[in-house]
């Protein structure tokens, strides 16, 4: 088979890449190792940006978006029973949108099927091959059957461990990781959210998040040790420590029935460059973030808006300027994330180094609250800074 673009992984990356990539009349397609329910039902982040939402829109994916996302203004900070929100939209003039990655994905799908672009569930033994000439290729096996896939660009967009970061070869790729002595126990819950925005805690037994993915549904983590057990918690455990993290006078967290829950590691990891040859990372296959800041989809999805405005210059008018550029556009916004995430999760989390460092958190939480200088840093880079801000 021959294409322009072979796109590797069909999570937000690679799915919103072919979307920007049909529009501009550029032929792709798409190789996915899981099955369509799979990756259209696993839970990952629930929190857009407003450039994401924008995008969506931009791409015909947002009738759904529109009509059951919950935008949000604000986002309170809670500790020892205090809270101050912090005015997002007051203070930067965009706002945020809750809606969980597997619907963004679901309308995805839905949108590239609808074109009849190519998309194939359910491949396995992929390999790319040649990427530093000028006929890269893409080999796998679908449906019991060997194809091979030529092209002119190979996108990985397949995650931290898929295929593609692995096939570049020794000494290209400079690593660059961080590992947080602890992780995130997360639950989804049949209960309606207690909150109208989502809920940062700090509390001296450590962090916990109250956010929801739907009226009736919400999503609340805790902070664990990095080598906590599920089977260690119980459900009525979760709904203590929960309920003595999140306190406040006179508000209780709403309970119901946790139809999902598990420990997510906490970690920060780079590559660079982004790119090699003839092959391009975008997401995860590139930069992990904490989830603390909610930068993964939005970062991969600005990844591919990078990636898809150089692949149109490239076929449009034989512009190579912006594939050269790629790595280094795509990794200011990446540290510049990486930055904010490390902010949020040291700010609120127990990072082990007893009362003197709880103080120091404290007091930088009260200077969010006092200061709006503070405050709109922090709103400014929570939002998402504009898609063609130069910082």
């Amino acid at each position: 088979m021959r294409t322009q673009v072979a796109i590797v992984g069909a999570g937000p990356a690679g799915l919103t890449l072919a979307l920007l990539l049909a529009r501009e009349g550029i032929e792709s397609v798409l190789v996915e190792s899981r099955t369509r329910a799979y990756v259209e039902h696993r839970v990952r982040a629930g929190l857009l940006e407003h450039n994401t939402v924008q995008l969506l829109h931009e791409l015909g994916v947002g009738e759904r978006l529109a009509r059951e996302g919950l935008e949000h203004h604000g986002i309170y900070l809670r500790r020892q029973g205090r809270t101050e929100r912090v005015r997002l939209t007051e203070l930067t003039g965009r706002r945020i949108t809750i809606y969980g990655q597997q619907e963004v994905v679901k309308d995805l799908i839905a949108a590239r099927l609808e074109h009849g672009g190519a998309l194939h569930f359910e491949v396995s033994n992929v390999e790319v091959h040649d990427l530093d000439r000028e006929r890269p290729r893409v080999t796998y096996t679908h449906k019991g059957a060997a194809q091979e896939l030529e092209c002119d660009v190979v996108a990985g967009c397949d995650g931290f461990h898929g295929v593609c970061r692995p096939s570049i070869p020794d000494g290209v790729l400079t690593e660059y990781e961080y590992v947080y002595p602890f992780g995130w126990l997360g639950i989804l819950v049949e209960a309606a959210p207690a909150t109208d925005e989502l809920i940062y805690a700090w509390h001296e037994r450590g962090f916990s998040l109250y956010t929801m993915r739907s009226p009736q549904i919400s999503r609340l983590y805790l902070q664990v040790p990095d080598d906590a057990r599920i089977e260690d918690w119980p459900d009525q455990r979760i709904w203590e420590e929960l309920q003595i993290r999140l306190a406040s006078d006179g508000w209780r967290v709403n309970e119901g029935p946790i139809f999902e829950k598990g420990i997510t590691p906490m970690r920060s990891f780079v590559v660079e460059p982004m790119q090699y040859g003839r092959l391009f990372l975008a997401g995860d296959a590139a930069h992990i973030v904490p989830p603390t800041g909610a930068k993964g989809l939005n970062l991969a999805v600005n990844d591919v808006r990078l990636l898809g405005a150089a692949l149109t210059d490239w076929y449009r008018d034989g512009s190579s300027a912006g594939l050269e550029a790629y790595s280094h556009n795509a990794l200011r916004r990446v540290w510049r994330a990486q930055d904010f995430s490390n902010y949020m999760t040291q700010l609120l989390h127990d990072l082990g180094g007893g009362a003197f460092e709880r103080r120091l958190q404290l007091a930088r939480i009260d200077y969010i609250a006092r200061s709006e200088a503070a405050a709109g840093s922090l709103a400014e880079n929570y939002v998402g800074l504009p898609a063609a801000a130069d910082f």
